[in-house]
């Protein structure tokens, strides 16, 4: 029973971390493109108006992946619970990089649309 357990975990370690990694790389990549915009716009010599719709939306993305990272983040620490749940808290999982044990649980991310009306 441990040993079908243990092989559980593993599978679901091995899909926690490639979700990490991905959300990872969506929020590099969206804060990559908020950068590029501004800078080609500039150099190209165009009005600051011309996409700017483009840069808030990339912007708002931003803070909704930032808000999935979180929820990710959450998750981990839930599996980390259920991993000791479960009679494997022995187990080493990951990169061997210390979790921080106090580790501060933000808030999530608040809309603040209107909030200056």
């Amino acid at each position: 029973m441990l040993k079908q357990r243990r092989a559980y975990a593993d599978q679901v370690a091995a899909s926690l971390f490639e979700a990490e990694a991905a959300m990872d790389a969506a929020l590099a990549k969206a804060a990559a493109l908020a950068g590029v915009m501004p800078a080609l716009r500039a150099e190209a010599g165009l009005s600051a108006l011309i996409g700017q719709d483009a840069v808030e939306w990339t912007s708002r993305s931003i803070s909704a992946l930032a808000e999935a990272r979180r929820a990710l983040v959450e998750a981990h620490m839930a599996l980390s619970t259920a991993q000791k749940q479960i009679g494997l808290g022995a187990v080493a999982y990951g990169d061997g990089a210390p979790k921080p044990q106090d580790a501060v649980r933000a808030p999530a991310l608040r809309s603040i649309d209107g909030a200056a009306a």
